[in-house]
């Protein structure tokens, strides 16, 4: 098996010390053991994302000699099929929509001294499907839990 290691920069800056040292250990793993060196790119924060950060990143890896064996890729051109595939799983039943508030979740877990993710699932069961739909459907934010 062919070792894999990435470094996945946020084009949110530009190059800082700690990711060039990120980067710098990770490739040095890969091309002492014949692994593979790939750069992904974590453009996901569109606000903040910016072009000229991604090139000025491009640009101090490869000032520093350090080359990839695949990417650039941009996290960005995969959120279709992320979001197509957490539809299905919801669909199958194997992810639940949460609408909770992460601070009262963690308040309640606290106090019923258990796990947040239990609480947040209990929650996601009372609501029930139907309204866990209309909520969805009337644009109210939720994250997706497997």
């Amino acid at each position: 098996m062919t070792m894999r290691v990435r470094f996945a920069p946020s084009p949110t800056g530009y190059l800082h010390v700690g990711g060039a040292r990120t980067a710098l250990f990770n490739w040095l793993l890969a091309r002492k053991h014949g692994g593979i060196f790939v750069l992904r790119v974590e453009d996901t924060d569109r606000e903040r994302s910016r072009d000229e950060h991604t090139e000025a990143i491009l640009h101090g890896l490869t000032w520093l000699g350090i080359d990839w064996d695949e990417g650039p890729c941009f996290q960005s051109a995969g959120v279709e099929r992320h979001r197509a595939t957490a539809l299905r799983l919801l669909e199958e039943g194997k992810a639940y929509r949460d609408f909770s508030d992460p601070d009262e979740v963690r308040a309640e877990a606290e106090e019923r001294g258990m796990h947040p993710s239990r609480v947040a699932r209990e929650k996601a069961d009372a609501l029930g499907g139907e309204e866990s739909e209309r909520r969805a459907a009337a644009g109210e934010r939720f994250a997706i839990r497997f």
